[in-house]
């Protein structure tokens, strides 16, 4: 029988994680005739990726790709291009899927229909290390944790799904040319870009298809601990203003004299020794502070990209 959904992972030098996620896969409730595992190999190593997809030969429905072209948005859309199902879901290496998962999204497309063209669901953390007291629920996105309810329903405009944990239809993710190269993490994380979902999601959405969430979708999701430091969340912040530039930099341009009034309300309820760039990399204990430095912090990038546009009033 054919595929009902491809199940993909891409990956780069992730091995000792990546053996999980597959497992994980591997362990689903829907038969395995009806799934198929695609694992995209970003790694450097050509040879050491051969070596490590001997292990799973004996696995009849995974596809393990080497693929020699860096960058996450690539791999899936050589994920995409491999697909035998049309329905594709896609999960990190770092993640775990809960043995329902691939049902679950199967069974979201049934209940709505074919107008829903992205189905995504709940992302559970698994805290390598304590969460910080100072990490606020609404920073819990920056990390890829999500929890939209118990209940599946339609997206508002405003609501997004995570990467970690999504799904398409595969004719449509082609038709819309699939993920934007120019976004998304490459090759050893040092630049944070991010925004390649939320780019192709919002060109499906133009199509006049809606965005699902099901929190029987679940998977576990590592948070590592180099990601509960301040310094990364600064850095995730910072990078996020870039990606939403470089997604939509008309959008940005026409907020960017509202983004400076709310850096200067923040900057100006510290005491006077702080009101200098320093404010937005003081380590700061309390969550709801900490919160606002980081919106402060996000809307000065933002406004700095823009070179000022549009604050000679101020």
């Amino acid at each position: 029988m054919s595929p009902l959904i491809s199940a993909a992972i891409c990956t780069y030098q992730r091995y000792d994680l990546l053996e999980r996620a597959i497992h994980s896969l591997v362990g689903q409730t829907l038969d395995k005739s009806r799934y198929e595992i695609l694992v995209i190999d970003n790694s450097p190593d050509w040879q050491l990726s051969e070596e490590f997809a001997k292990a799973y030969a004996s696995i009849e429905n995974l596809r393990w790709t080497i693929e020699k072209t860096p960058g996450l948005s690539n791999a899936r859309n050589v994920a995409t291009g491999l697909a035998k199902a049309p329905l594709i879901g896609f999960m990190d290496d770092d993640a775990i899927a809960r043995p329902g998962w691939l049902a679950a999204i199967i069974a979201a497309y049934d209940r709505f229909g074919s107008e829903v063209g992205v189905v995504g669901g709940k992302v559970n953390p698994i805290w390598a290390e304590p969460r910080p007291s100072w990490m606020h629920d609404e920073l819990l996105g920056l990390v890829s944790v999500i929890d939209r309810g118990n209940e599946s329903r339609v997206l508002a405009d405003d609501e997004w799904v995570a990467g970690v944990n999504i799904s398409f239809r595969v004719d449509l993710l082609k038709e819309t040319g699939g993920f934007n190269v120019g976004l998304g993490r490459k090759g050893s994380g040092y630049a944070l870009l991010s925004n390649e979902e939320v780019d192709v999601v919002e060109k499906i959405k133009q199509r006049g298809y809606a965005v699902v969430y099901t929190p029987e979708a679940e998977v576990d999701h590592i948070v590592d601990g180099d990601r509960l430091s301040q310094v990364w969340i600064r850095r995730r912040v910072v990078w996020q203003a870039v990606s939403d530039y470089l997604k939509d930099p008309a959008t940005v341009f026409e907020r960017a004299p509202r983004h400076w009034h709310t850096v200067y309300d923040f900057v100006n309820r510290l005491s006077p020794r702080d009101r200098s760039p320093r404010a937005f990399f003081t380590e700061i204990n309390d969550a709801e502070l900490f919160r606002t430095q980081m919106a402060a912090l996000y809307n000065y990038t933002t406004v700095l990209l823009t070179g000022f546009n549009g604050l000679e009033e101020d």
